[in-house]
């Protein structure tokens, strides 16, 4: 049997995978969010912000889990951001990049389960499942798009982008009206 140090840093080794996806993810829909946003599609852009907050939340909790278990999480993030997309493009692409972090974070659990940590397996379980409300999202509007094309699209054109989220954060202190 493996020593429990050793055990350790292969669940400490997959938290710093997923924290690098989700910190990719991170990037690659704040960066839709504006794009959407600049394309007029305020309601689409709004939801990606709010997708991009829960990666946002998801990378802290797989930071934090690291610390836990005596471990340094990375910063950086694998993979290139993709610019530049069209509308048509953007969910496609989004729902296959959640399927297949839905896909790895399930092979994630499995380490953990294997290495003894069930704190770190819930916590995967806890993100598939938001993942998976993720590619949800993104699949369905795909298939809007897909199915009504101009339509769908010129229905959502013009909508506003506030995400109804307050300003606040340590600089501002507490909420503003």
């Amino acid at each position: 049997m493996e020593s429990k140090e050793k055990r350790r840093e292969k669940v400490i080794e997959v938290l710093n995978k997923a924290r690098a996806m989700e910190l990719l993810a991170i990037h690659q829909y704040m960066n839709q969010h504006y794009n959407l946003d600049d394309m007029d599609y305020g309601e689409l852009a709004a939801k990606m912000k709010l997708i991009a907050i829960d990666e946002m939340r998801h990378a802290e909790m797989f930071a934090e889990r690291i610390k836990e278990l005596g471990g340094e999480p990375v910063t950086g993030h694998d993979g290139q951001v993709q610019k530049g997309q069209d509308v048509r493009q953007i969910f496609p692409f989004d729902a296959d990049l959640e399927d297949d972090t839905i896909d790895v974070y399930n092979q994630f659990r499995l380490v953990c389960q294997e290495n003894g940590d069930a704190v770190t397996m819930k916590l995967f379980e806890q993100i598939i499942e938001e993942e998976q409300i993720h590619y949800n999202y993104f699949d369905n509007i795909h298939s809007h798009i897909e199915k009504l094309g101009d339509t769908f699209l010129a229905k959502i054109a013009g909508t506003p982008s506030e995400t109804g989220l307050p300003p606040r954060g340590f600089a501002l202190g507490t909420e503003t009206a």
